[in-house]
């Protein structure tokens, strides 16, 4: 049986983590959705900065936007609305037959709103307006301040990405930010099913700490801190809040992996797909991840519910002398003032691209 099949049939949906005019233009996509068992699609600044540095495909649009007056912010969600309902309209059949439960794309509010309560709240219900796809979430970090904004999205209607979650205390204050919307809309005698997810970086704590621990225990950190997720997870969906909560109509917030993509060559290239089976979850992964996966991966055991052996890893770390909360705080920081970086330097790309080509238009 082909591996993307196979973890598909372990209740594990598989999602892409990229996006281009030439991934949906081409056929690639489509390809992926029907032959490789993708069921979804992730996106953020880092992601369209890079194809929009590195391709013409999306000259001509910003050059007709730019001359309707449209410029910076407004003109990127123009360009990536378009590519994300596009994305959308593709997976509508998946959307379908899951009964909403899988088949979404992700589009996020402006990193700049990531310590803004009230502004990223505005924004996730406008861009959701905008779209008017049943199956695209607006993707909120899970900031101390983006917390109140969740909550408020899901008890507006809004189904909700959060993103830049590193630890399973990060995790938890997510999850209880949306549960609370959902209490409320319960109370409010609203339909409670607002679907959502929550993205746990991974490899990003291999990195952090490839230099500082003793080499039996790199490429370790990622996988222990993915299952200790899945343990908080398991807890929260057989706790009474939650099934008073499923009683009453609502679906759970699904764990999203993220971040899976081996940064280190001497690792397994599909080391954070193999190491993270577990149902009623999604793996995110990069283009290359998807077809190392697709060639050569292998579905084993899923995770145990209390995280296996997580605990014990995380307390060799510990040992070790990583502050693993401290750690975690750092890491939601840091991420956030990356998707920052990659936003302006996207902003340059699309205000120097505008300039060019409405002089070349009136040179014409």
């Amino acid at each position: 049986m082909q591996a993307t099949l196979e973890l598909n049939r372990a209740g594990q949906s598989l999602w892409l983590d990229n996006i281009t005019r030439e991934l949906l233009s081409g056929g690639t996509l489509k390809r992926y959705i029907e032959e490789l068992t993708v069921t979804g699609l992730t996106s953020n600044p880092t992601i369209f900065d890079h194809a929009m540095q590195h391709g013409s495909a999306y000259d001509e649009d910003i050059r007709k936007l730019a001359q309707r007056g449209l410029a910076d912010e407004k003109l990127f969600f123009e360009l990536a609305l378009d590519d994300l309902t596009r994305a959308a309209d593709l997976f509508r059949p998946v959307y379908d037959r899951t009964a909403g439960v899988d088949g979404w794309v992700s589009l996020e509010v402006s990193p700049r709103l990531a310590y803004d309560t009230h502004s990223t709240l505005a924004e996730a219900r406008d861009l959701h307006g905008r779209a008017a796809r049943p199956n695209l979430f607006i993707k909120i970090p899970g900031t101390t301040e983006g917390l109140p904004a969740i909550e408020s999205a899901i008890f507006a209607g809004v189904p909700i990405n959060v993103t830049l979650l590193f630890s399973a205390d990060q995790y938890v204050a997510a999850a209880n930010a949306w549960l609370r919307g959902v209490e409320r809309r319960i109370e409010a005698g609203l339909n409670p099913n607002v679907t959502s997810v929550a993205s746990v970086f991974l490899s990003r704590w291999d990195v952090a700490t490839a230099d500082k621990v003793p080499a039996a225990l790199r490429n370790r950190l990622g996988l222990a801190v993915g299952r200790d997720c899945y343990r908080a997870y398991c807890e929260l969906l057989t706790s009474p809040r939650w099934l008073r909560a499923q009683n009453a109509g609502a679906r759970p917030q699904r764990l999203l992996f993220a971040s899976t993509g081996t940064k280190d060559p001497k690792a397994p290239d599909v080391l954070y797909v193999e190491g993270l089976v577990a149902p009623l979850t999604i793996n995110t992964m990069p283009e290359n991840t998807l077809k190392a996966f697709a060639d050569h991966g292998k579905t084993g055991d899923a995770i145990r519910a209390d995280g296996g052996d997580s605990k014990a890893v995380l307390a060799e770390f510990t040992r070790a002398g990583v502050d693993l909360a401290a750690l975690a705080a750092k890491l939601q920081k840091d991420g956030a003032a990356s998707f920052v970086t990659s936003w302006d330097s996207l902003m340059g790309v699309i205000r120097s691209k505008a300039t060019e080509l409405k002089k070349a238009a009136g040179a014409r």
